[in-house]
C-alpha cells in the first residue's frame, strides 16, 4: 500500500525532503535500491512488474506512487509501477506527461502518483480514483508538507495526521538548532511507527480487519499468502545544490539492511 511524508521547496537547505515506507508481500521478488541498466535512473525495483515505487534520475526528475485502497480491482490491469518509470524515461516535464494519461488510466487499479522535476520547481500529483465520478484528478502540489497514503494526497486518515504531524516537529527542531537532518533518526521516530486507527475512524472499504492491520504507519499483517507489510523505507533528500542522497533500510531474508547511494543532478551542477 504505501505511505510517504515529504516537504516540497520550504525548506532553505532542501529542494525535497521525502519519506517512504513500501508495503508489499515479504516473499515478493524486489531488487533494493540500485542503478539501473544504463546509468541514469536509481531506485528499487519490482521484479515481477518490472516497475518501481520510487525512484529519480540523474537530470532532477523522480517519481513514487501508492495504491488506493479500494474493494473490487481489475484482475488483468496494467501495472501501476510502469507509470514512474515512463515519467523517468520520457523527455516531458510533470504537468505535460500527466495529461497524457488521460486516456489510459482506467486501464490501472487505483494508484497515486507524484511526478517532479527539481531543475524547474514542479510537481503533480495525479490520481484515477477521484471523488465525483470524474476520470482522473491532476494538480500542482504546492511547497509545504504533504502526506500520501491510500486515498488522496492529504487525506485525513489518521496516520496521516500524525506523521504530518511528527515530521513537521522532527524538522522545526533540525532548524532551531541548526541540525542538518539525520534521515535515520527521522525513520526510527516516524516510519516504524506500529500505532493502529481507532475502530471508528477506519474508511470502511474493505474489510475491517485488514483496513486495522494497514491503518498503522509501519504495517506487518500475517496473510494466507504469507506476510504483508512494510519491507523497506527510503528516505531521499534533494538539497539546494543539486546533491541528492538515498538511503534505504530495506527487508532481505528476514533480516534488516540498509545502503546509500549519492549523486548529483547534472543540470544543477552546471548552473
Amino acid at each position: 500500500m504505501c505511505i510517504a511524508v515529504f516537504i516540497w521547496q520550504a525548506d532553505s537547505r532542501y529542494s525535497l525532503v521525502l519519506l517512504l515506507n513500501r508495503d508489499e508481500y515479504h516473499n515478493r521478488p524486489t531488487k533494493a535500491v540500485h542503478w539501473w541498466e544504463g546509468g541514469e535512473i536509481v531506485g528499487g525495483r519490482d521484479e515481477v512488474g518490472g516497475g518501481t515505487w520510487l525512484a529519480s534520475s540523474r537530470n532532477g526528475k523522480l517519481a513514487f506512487l501508492t495504491n488506493v485502497l479500494e474493494l473490487h480491482i481489475l484482475p488483468h490491469a496494467k501495472t501501476r509501477g510502469d507509470l514512474p518509470v515512463r515519467f523517468l524515461q520520457s523527455k516531458k516535464g510533470p504537468m505535460e506527461f500527466a495529461k497524457e494519461l488521460v486516456n489510459e488510466v482506467n486501464e490501472y487499479n487505483g494508484f497515486n502518483l507524484i511526478l517532479a522535476d527539481v531543475e524547474t520547481g514542479k510537481m503533480v500529483y495525479v490520481t484515477n480514483r477521484p471523488k465525483g465520478g470524474e476520470p482522473m484528478t491532476i494538480q500542482e502540489v504546492h511547497p509545504g508538507i504533504h502526506v500520501l497514503s491510500n486515498a488522496k494526497l492529504d487525506s485525513p486518515w489518521p496516520k496521516v495526521q500524525r506523521l504530518k504531524l511528527n515530521f513537521k516537529k522532527m524538522l522545526d527542531v533540525y532548524k532551531v538548532n541548526d541540525k542538518k537532518i539525520c534521515v535515520k533518526e527521522m525513520i526510527e521516530n516516524l516510519m516504524r511507527d506500529t500505532t493502529k486507527a481507532e475502530k471508528s475512524k477506519l474508511p470502511h472499504i474493505c474489510a475491517l480487519d485488514w483496513e486495522l492491520g494497514l491503518s498503522s504507519i509501519f504495517v506487518q499483517v500475517d496473510t494466507p499468502l504469507g506476510c504483508y507489510g512494510t519491507r523497506s523505507t527510503t528516505a531521499l533528500t534533494i538539497e539546494e545544490g543539486g546533491k541528492v542522497s538515498f538511503y534505504e533500510l530495506y527487508l532481505e531474508n528476514n533480516l534488516w539492511k540498509e545502503q546509500i547511494v549519492n549523486y548529483r543532478i547534472e543540470k544543477l551542477q552546471m548552473q
